[in-house]
Formats: C-alpha cells, sequence, structure tokens
C-alpha cells in the first residue's frame, strides 16, 4: 500500500481525469468477488454480548463446587464474596463500610442503626441482611439474627456465609439435627471449606449416636 502522503501526491500531479484512468482497467479476474461494504460482510465477526453480574456469578458458583483444592475454592470464594459486597449504590456502600469499621471497633448499637439505613435503601441487597444478621448475632439477638439470614436466603439461596451462620446458631441452642441440615447445605455449594467438612462430620457422629 502507498504511504499516504505519497498517494496524495501523485494524485495531485496526474494530469487525466479519472474517466479514461477506468477506460483502461482490467477485467476482474474470473471467481473474483469485490469487496462488500462492512455492514453486508457475513464475515465480520460479531461482537460477543457482555456477561451480566449475574452469569459472572453463576459461573463462580460452578467453579467453586468444582473446585479441586481448599486453595482453589478459597480464591473463588474470594471473588464471590467481593460480588456480594457490591450494592450497585454508592451512598449503600459507604454506609456498608461504616457498619464494617463500627463493627470492627465493637460499636454494635452503631453498626445496626447503618445496616439498617443500608437495608432501607437497598432491600434487595442480600449482603445488607446477612452483614444486620451477624451484627445481632454479636449484640446478643440470635432470634432476629435468624430472621435477617432468612432474609438473605431470600436474596441470594447459594449464601454459604448465611447457611454457615444459621448452623452455628442452632448449634449453640442445642438444634443439632437442623444445625448439622444449614452445614450440609454450606457444604454442597462450597465443598472445599474444610471448617464445615469437620462439622458436619463431628455433627453426624453426635446426631447418628443419639438416633441409634
Amino acid at each position: 500500500m502507498l504511504p499516504v502522503a505519497f498517494a496524495l501526491a501523485l494524485a495531485a500531479a496526474a494530469p487525466f481525469s479519472v474517466a479514461p484512468l477506468r477506460a483502461q482497467e482490467s477485467p476482474p479476474r474470473p471467481g473474483f468477488i469485490p469487496p462488500a461494504d462492512k455492514d453486508d460482510n457475513p464475515v465480520a465477526p460479531t461482537p460477543a454480548p457482555p456477561r451480566t453480574p449475574a452469569a459472572t456469578l453463576d459461573r463462580l458458583f460452578e467453579r467453586l463446587a468444582a473446585a479441586k483444592s481448599p486453595e482453589e475454592a478459597k480464591g473463588i470464594a474470594n471473588l464471590i464474596q467481593r460480588r456480594w459486597a457490591r450494592s450497585g449504590s454508592d451512598t449503600a456502600d459507604l454506609l456498608m463500610t461504616r457498619a464494617q469499621t463500627a463493627l470492627r471497633d465493637k460499636q454494635t448499637e452503631l453498626a445496626i442503626e447503618l445496616l439498617d439505613r443500608v437495608i432501607s435503601l437497598e432491600p434487595d441487597w442480600a449482603e445488607a441482611w446477612n452483614q444486620r444478621a451477624n451484627a445481632l448475632f454479636i449484640a446478643g439477638d440470635p432470634i432476629r439474627s435468624m430472621l435477617d439470614i432468612g432474609e438473605t436466603l431470600k436474596r441470594e439461596p447459594r449464601h454459604y456465609g448465611a447457611m454457615i451462620g444459621l448452623g452455628s446458631i442452632l448449634r449453640q441452642q442445642g438444634d443439632d439435627r437442623h444445625a448439622m441440615v444449614a452445614y450440609r447445605r454450606a457444604l454442597a455449594i462450597y465443598p472445599q471449606l474444610e471448617a464445615i467438612k469437620s462439622a458436619v462430620e463431628s455433627l453426624a457422629s453426635e446426631v447418628d449416636g443419639r438416633d441409634a
């Protein structure tokens, strides 16, 4: 291909008109297909549709279930939790960050108040309910905590963290049978979670021993 500047100079210096030049052009070779307009070109690649956040999350859960080692599973779980942590609202995300800071500073009541506001802003955000369930449990209110776990699981039925929290509360209340059900649900989603494997094995022997 001619450089652009050279091609322009050549065109400016040419003394003949376009019509005679076309008359001298050679006929196309047999089988020649002239280039079509790019909009009509059937071989032009069609851009793939962007992957939605929900589709990305579904794929991560598939990878989590198929992970071959605890280390691989932990990396995938971290990606899932990062996506759970995004509400889509800058205000709600900021309030969530403040609530988590308050919990770390043992300001439980402030954390619950902030999470109340988050839920009022983003009532469909599963992680907001899960975080308030955690705060209520720390505050010594397991009943309300379980109610918020239920709200979490309505919005994200694969939330293994909420299932583990439910199992822990039930175990503290002496309901080992239902605690084991909750742990097994979590383990079905996150099979490489060693702590829950151990908890299920321990509870299974205790529950089976009582039933014997």
